[in-house]
């Protein structure tokens, strides 16, 4: 079944209205959708690498669009639905404990999730759920999924075909290794 979701989302990269297929697909992959923009985003682009940055553009301003709409089923669906069950099992209390270390580390939680291969919309649930301030969220998801999507088309633009296979197998490996040294970097700053 996902490989056929897969063919289906690398299909609309030769429609006409690609763009707005990107956009459906990087809005949706930030809530509920399970395959990342980067694989419609990296035909079109090889197709048209004079469009790379507006490619970009779209897949980011749709994808921190999306973030907002998991923010939001994170937010009011847990008001609605997980926040009595857990007063009612005696557990809110360890809700709110839970909810100011995420809170404290949020910042990172968003910048690492959108830049890495985490699923992104596990962090613009749970960020809604913890009721994460709302600019912070905001600011963060920009800078994580911008950085992001401008670095495969920036990829993509200057090596063309070649660089594909790094993108799609190594990317996410790399984008990792980079936060982790970047995590690094702080740890030893702060404790060294």
């Amino acid at each position: 079944m996902l490989r056929r979701l897969y063919d289906w989302t690398m299909s609309l990269a030769d429609h006409p209205k690609a763009l707005w297929a990107l956009a459906a697909v990087s809005f949706i992959e930030a809530s509920v959708f399970p395959i990342p923009p980067d694989v419609l985003m990296i035909p079109m682009i090889l197709a048209a690498p004079r469009r790379a940055w507006l490619i970009a553009l779209v897949a980011t301003v749709a994808s921190v669009v999306g973030g907002l709409f998991g923010y939001g089923i994170g937010h009011f669906f847990f008001d609605s639905l997980g926040r009595p069950i857990l007063e009612s099992l005696g557990k809110a209390d360890a809700m709110e404990a839970f909810n100011a270390r995420f809170n404290g580390v949020g910042f990172w939680a968003v910048l690492i999730a959108g830049i890495t291969p985490f699923p992104f919309k596990v962090i613009t649930i749970m960020s809604g759920w913890t009721a994460m301030p709302l600019g912070i969220f905001i600011t963060t998801a920009v800078i994580a999924r911008a950085f992001r999507f401008f670095i495969v088309a920036a990829l993509l633009r200057t090596f063309g075909a070649p660089i594909r296979d790094f993108i799609e197998n190594r990317l996410g490996l790399v984008f990792t290794v980079f936060v982790l040294l970047l995590a690094g970097g702080f740890f030893l700053v702060k404790y060294l």
